[in-house]
Formats: structure tokens, C-alpha cells, sequence
């Protein structure tokens, strides 16, 4: 049996040294269910213990890259809240998985990222978007707390301010303005994301390895002190917000096609 053989929502193929992950739930837009999220949290330790895959390529099926998390898991874990326990554990793999990984990760974001899904790209090493892509943070807008990730990593790349603009509200931003703003590496027009994500990977997997690995061990240090030190508070406070009236409103809004009516509770 191969090493990815047991996954069902996530794809991977090889390219030489270059292993290419694709999230493969593309009629929900790669949005994240339990499924998706449990292998997500697997994902990443078995491509270090990869023998084969020394550059890695994280991308979307279809149209979008990932759109957070999906509508139907989120009413699960209002109904069932103590499954949000199980969420939390795999949370923390998913980012430590991505930042323990000492082979470069390049996202490839072939469509719309938001919520875990940008958080999933903005931990890669390399973000590489298509100029038709958005991104944003948008946990606030179903009444959660963007504590998988969000909240500390949007901070550390654009800074505090620009962070909690978009944190607070929500918004998305253009893959043009996230480069502007240091919030991902580079933008492909039209027809060049493959060109521009792949001759970055195979520059790599020719280039000197061992020092490429090294240096990301190196780089992500500070990070992986951060979120050691503030992640699991971050997790906590987003299962209290799956507790909140808010959060159940913005589910039934999302569901109903409406606007939702917030009243802080």
C-alpha cells in the first residue's frame, strides 16, 4: 500500500522530487469537513517521512484553493460541541505539521483562500497566487474566533495593523493587494501560475537540499516559539465562540441565504 493510498479528500502525485497535494472536495470548493480536516492533520508527517518528495506543492481542485471550513461541519460541532475537542487536537497537527516539515512548501493558490484555507497557504513557505484569486481571513463573519491559525500568522507577515483590519472585518483582499502588502510572494497573471509555482519547485529540488531544508528549520524557529507559546489559548477561545448565539445565527444566515443579525451574545 502507498504512503497516500488511505486518503479520500486529498490528492497526491509526484513530478520527480516534487509532490503535488491537491484538497479534492471541488463541487464544496475544498471547503474543510471532518474528513478533510483529520487528513490535513496526517498529512504533512507523512510527506517528512517521504523519502521520495523533497519539494512540496499544495493546491486546490477546480476553482477554488480551500474555502475554510465547511457549512454543514460547523453545524455538527454546534450540535455536538464536544467533537470541537477532537478539532482543536487536529488544528494544532495541521499548523505544526506545516511548520515541523523541513522540505520548502509552496501554495499554489489557484482560487479563493479563506479561513483555514488562507491559513493553510500563509503557513507554506512560498505563496504563489493566481490574479483572480482572494484572500481573507473571514472567521468573524460566522461568528468564530480565527484561532486555527489566522490570528497569529496574519500578524507576523503584514504586521499588526493590516492584520486586524482584515481579521476584524472579515474582508477579502485581491492577490495583487495581498503581494502589495508582503502577505503572499508573488502573483501569476493569467495562464502562468504553473510556469511561475513549478520552475520555483524544480529550482529547488535541483538546488542544494540540505541547506534549503536547514535554512527553513532555521526561519521557522521564531515561529513555531510563537505558536507553541499562544496556539492552544487561540483554540480556546475559537471552541467558546462555537458556543455563541452569533455563530449559530451565521450558520442559519448562510444557510438561508441571508444576511446575519448579530446581537453579541
Amino acid at each position: 500500500m502507498g504512503l497516500y493510498d488511505g486518503y479520500e479528500t486529498i490528492v497526491a502525485e509526484r513530478r520527480g522530487r516534487i509532490l503535488t497535494l491537491t484538497l479534492n472536495r471541488p463541487e464544496q470548493l475544498n471547503a474543510v469537513n471532518a474528513r478533510l480536516h483529520t487528513e490535513l492533520s496526517r498529512i504533512f508527517v507523512d510527506v517528512r517521512r517521504d523519502p521520495e518528495a523533497d519539494v512540496i506543492v499544495l493546491t486546490g481542485a477546480g476553482r477554488a484553493f480551500c474555502a475554510g471550513g465547511d457549512i454543514d461541519w460547523m453545524q455538527s460541532s454546534i450540535d455536538r460541541p464536544a467533537d470541537f475537542e477532537e478539532t482543536a487536537r487536529e488544528a494544532k497537527e495541521i499548523v505544526f505539521g506545516q511548520l515541523d516539515l523541513d522540505k520548502p512548501i509552496i501554495a499554489r493558490v489557484n482560487g479563493h483562500a479563506t479561513g483555514l484555507g488562507a491559513s493553510l497557504a500563509l503557513l507554506c513557505d512560498v505563496v504563489v497566487m493566481a490574479e483572480t484569486a482572494k484572500i481573507g481571513d473571514p472567521h468573524v463573519s460566522v461568528g468564530l474566533v480565527a484561532g486555527d491559525g489566522g490570528a497569529l500568522i496574519w500578524p507576523q507577515l503584514v504586521g499588526y495593523a493590516k492584520a486586524k483590519h482584515y481579521l476584524f472585518t472579515g474582508d477579502l483582499m485581491t492577490a495583487r493587494e495581498a503581494e502589495r502588502i508582503g502577505l503572499v510572494t508573488d502573483v501569476a497573471a493569467e495562464g502562468e501560475l504553473d510556469a511561475k509555482v513549478y520552475g520555483l519547485a524544480e529550482r529547488l529540488a535541483s538546488g542544494p537540499l540540505k541547506a534549503i531544508k536547514w535554512t527553513k528549520v532555521t526561519a521557522n524557529l521564531p515561529l513555531k516559539a510563537l505558536f507553541h507559546s499562544h496556539f492552544d489559548a487561540g483554540v480556546a477561545w475559537e471552541c467558546a465562540s462555537n458556543l455563541t448565539a452569533d455563530h449559530q445565527e451565521a450558520v442559519n444566515a448562510f444557510r438561508e441565504k441571508r444576511k446575519p443579525v448579530f446581537t453579541g451574545r
